[in-house]
């Protein structure tokens, strides 16, 4: 008897970037001998499980990579039985091991393994070798489910804050709304662009109910694509590894490196991963992130240890050169996706070394008890929570919605939270710092502000940009020692727009200001009071209470 698994490899890359699709099959067969992995004339993989082997397995309860073949001695190239061990666990719902002895070894060759059931990695080392590649923006590792998508053909236009869609599905579902006709994120700077097509994700029950702890948060007056997929309801837990990049050697440019771990499954945890990286040298392209969360909700990174990537730098888009963002994680299109207790190898406030982490059009991140160089989010999020943690150089940059909340944590940056300036410095909700430490540039000789940005008023983002609307700030310690002269105290708000200094200037794009900033036991080591900003003009409106 003979069992055939097609296998979809899609192959996500950072979201800036194309995706591609690519099938690849792995013929997996029932015939009597030993069991046998071997590579066909086409390319495909072939795995071969006696009977016998099948019902000892089941009974064992989980397969190992040994059990196929597979060498672990760091030099052999292990990829093709380790992706053929995965597709027959798949195939057999059985938990993947491997050996904790063990260094597999991953080179050039193009092929994706799709994790569908529980991988224990253990303490066995994975080195991937990105010197010389096939494909630079594929996943070694998918964690994927087996459930596939489908169009929504009769949601034709949704609203901001809609509590529910008019649809019944199978089950809850991950819904993506795109309108490929408006524009936003239109960036500004030296990465200048011409935006992304509007989108929003969203969980909706099998009734259609929105899950309300992530709204919609736009309006769609036309969709021109919308998908739902189902989330599966069991876990799916990957535990252990501890992998090494061997950083690829290419032009610095902007051809992003995606050799990772890339998670499109919901109800994912992912425990006790080790990345490091070695072999970076003069230049190198950028990464698109090691974990790669996206399109998916409820996925948790626990107590893992990461690495941030030397910064290299490029031309950039307005033909100036830039430093460009490389990062060990990434989330796009994701919702409920927390980190806790991470932390990274390098040194959070070295700035040869980029920030940690990017994400895009996501949802309720957090971080909990980590210490990493870099929250980010790029194109938007709608509720981010930074909460026991200490963050490095790059500190906390957000644009986007709703709640963003900083607690009893340690921030290290220029600011405690900056409002990305490339996408017009918005939060259109409320921000709270409680039980803070804010070292201002770590220590550096610098004017400190609590919040940074600025937006001129003068460029199109592609939606109205707003500044918290308001801003609460209750117990926090300013380390303000290492000032330089002249000092004339930390202000609330960075100087936003100089040229804004009197009634005379006028915004295109009107930049909606914060009404009101409550401070409450802030305390600073210079002893100088906390001022509204270097620019009064811009903020004379701001409702400033001291309790």
């Amino acid at each position: 008897m003979k069992y055939t698994l097609q296998i979809i490899l899609v192959l996500c890359t950072f979201l800036a970037h194309a995706q591609h699709n690519k099938p690849d099959t792995i013929v997996i067969t029932s015939e009597k001998g030993k069991i046998q992995v071997s590579v066909g004339d086409n390319g495909e993989l072939h795995v071969n499980v006696s009977p016998d082997d099948l019902r000892k397995f089941k009974k064992t309860g989980f397969v190992r990579y040994s059990n196929f073949g597979a060498k672990g001695d760091g030099k052999t190239d292990d990829i093709d039985v380790i992706a053929a061990t995965h597709a027959f666990a798949n195939r057999h719902n059985l938990p993947v091991k491997a050996d904790d002895n063990a260094t597999y070894y991953i080179g050039a060759k193009h092929l994706t393994v799709m994790i569908q059931t529980d991988t224990d990695f253990g303490k066995a080392g994975f080195i991937i070798d990105d010197t010389d590649v096939q494909k630079r923006d594929a996943s070694v590792f998918m964690v994927s489910s087996g459930l596939k998508p489908f169009k929504l053909t009769k949601v034709t236009s949704l609203k901001r804050n809609q509590k529910k869609i008019d649809t019944s599905l199978p089950g809850p579902c991950l819904i993506t709304v795109t309108n490929s006709n408006v524009k936003q994120y239109i960036r500004f700077g030296l990465n200048q662009n011409n935006g992304s097509s509007q989108t929003d994700i969203f969980v909706v029950d099998k009734n259609g109910n929105v899950d309300m702890n992530a709204p919609i948060i736009w309006d769609f007056d036309e969709i021109t694509e919308i998908t739902a997929l189902p989330i599966d309801e069991k876990p799916l837990k990957v535990s252990g590894g501890r992998f090494t990049t061997i950083a690829n050697k290419a032009e610095s440019k902007y051809t992003y490196y995606s050799r990772n771990m890339a998670v499109r499954r919901s109800n994912v945890l992912v425990e006790g991963l080790e990345h490091r990286i070695t072999g970076e040298g003069d230049q190198g392209a950028p990464y698109g992130g090691f974990i790669t969360i996206n399109d998916c909700s409820y996925v948790t990174v626990k107590n893992a240890v990461l690495t941030g990537h030397k910064t290299y730098n490029t031309i950039g888009t307005a033909g100036k050169p830039v430093s460009m963002g490389s990062y060990d994680l990434s989330v796009n299109r994701a919702l409920n996706v927390s980190f806790i207790n991470c932390t990274q190898t390098n040194n959070i406030n070295d700035n040869k070394y980029w920030g940690i982490l990017g994400s895009n059009f996501c949802k309720n991140l957090l971080y909990d008890h980590c210490t990493l160089s870099r929250f980010d989010a790029h194109q938007g999020v709608a509720n981010a929570t930074i909460l026991n943690s200490t963050l490095g150089h790059m500190g906390i940059n957000a644009i986007g919605s709703g709640l963003l909340l900083v607690e009893n944590s340690t921030i290290r940056g220029r600011s405690i939270v900056n409002l990305r300036s490339d996408y017009g410095s918005t939060w259109q909700g409320e921000v709270v710092i409680r039980d803070c430490v804010f070292v201002p540039a770590d220590g550096k000789s610098i004017s400190a502000a609590l919040i940074g940005g600025s937006n001129s008023g003068q460029h199109d983002f592609g939606y109205t940009a707003y500044m918290p609307e308001k801003i609460t700030i209750e117990n926090l310690r300013i380390d303000d020692s290492g000032h330089p002269e002249n000092y004339q105290g930390p202000a609330i708000f960075a100087n936003f727009n100089p040229e804004m200094t009197d009634d005379s200037y006028k915004e295109k794009f009107p930049y909606v200001k914060t009404k009101e900033v409550i401070l409450k036991n802030v305390k600073t080591t210079s002893g100088k009071p906390v001022r509204i900003s270097d620019n009064t003009f811009m903020f004379k409106d701001v409702k400033v209470v001291k309790r």
